[in-house]
């Protein structure tokens, strides 16, 4: 049979990420329903995982390092008194405490969690080490040590907490593990811990409210109009509002002088919009806008 033509369609996709499925499956799934020419996704989520997968198909891949690089939300349940090997439901029992700790303990002990800490990343993770992938070289038998590395958590909190089970809420920046938090914070407490349910509910400026379960993506007459704009991934930086003209010079490459009386003379990061379309993203440089990353209209 022979393959459909692919398209060049753009914009994001922000699906709430079914459980059992991996962001790769997830990623190819959408572009196979959009017939799009290309595809990216803007930060993992682990098969056990459910939530947020923002997908950006076209043009749109081009802006995502501006939701990649986002602060991120979770809530999540740990289970007290157990280890695993990856550090969540689907690794085997590696260690066990009788230990549980009391909400009391739990709460005092949030605020050596909370801002930036330093965090040794699970082995089984997606970091490379020489070239492989952790989680590769773990399922081979191998040991993995990942080194600590500073991550930042601005917001730690426990919903609820049970004998054996306690479920949280976390808001943290990139490079941040939930399954090491869990293992780090049962580990301060004396026991052992891992991740049994997780939920990312929000990257950058995409919160549930935005997304888009894989049933109605599968179920609707026009997909297209399930899409976001590019645009939408680059709300946190300055907006430039450009001319025609300029639109038609920054796709050639060009540079251009920002004109009016509010006009930046310097950004480290901005982005040109014609009519609310993301145009390019890019730079000011002595009044003038220099594209890095040029979106095709």
């Amino acid at each position: 049979m022979p393959k459909s033509p692919k398209r060049p369609v753009s914009g994001w996709i922000i699906l709430d990420k079914p459980y059992g499925m991996t962001s790769t499956q997830a990623v190819g799934k959408v572009r196979w329903l959009f017939s799009a020419e290309k595809a990216g996704h803007a930060g993992t989520l682990d098969p056990l995982a459910t939530g947020l997968l923002p997908i950006a198909l076209g043009e749109a891949t081009k802006t995502v390092p501006f939701v990649q690089g986002g602060g991120k939300r979770y809530r999540f349940t740990l289970k007290w008194g157990e280890a695993t090997a990856t550090e969540d439901a689907e690794g085997e029992v590696i260690a066990t405490s009788d230990v549980r700790p009391s909400e009391d303990e739990v709460r005092a002990m949030l605020p050596r969690f909370t801002g930036t800490i330093q965090q040794r990343p699970p082995a089984f993770s997606a970091i490379k080490v020489n070239g492989e992938r952790a989680y590769d070289l773990a399922r081979a038998g191998e040991t993995v040590e990942l080194a600590e590395r500073p991550v930042t958590i601005s917001e730690l909190t426990l919903l609820a907490h049970g004998p054996d089970h306690s479920e949280f809420e976390m808001a943290c920046e990139k490079g941040t593990y939930v399954r090491a938090l869990a293992r780090d914070l049962a580990e301060a407490l004396g026991t052992r811990g891992h991740v049994v349910a997780l939920r990312r509910t929000a990257v950058a400026g995409f919160t549930e409210k935005d997304a888009v379960l894989l049933e109605t993506l599968e179920a609707a007459a026009d997909r297209d109009g399930l899409l976001r704009p590019a645009a939408d991934a680059l709300r946190h930086l300055p907006e430039l509002r450009i001319t025609p003209d300029d639109a038609a010079l920054i796709r050639n490459g060009g540079a251009v002088l920002l004109r009016g009386g509010g006009a930046p003379i310097a950004l480290a990061e901005a982005w040109a919009s014609l009519s609310g379309q993301a145009v390019a993203i890019g730079e000011v440089r002595s009044g003038s806008f220099h594209p890095s990353r040029v979106l095709k209209g």
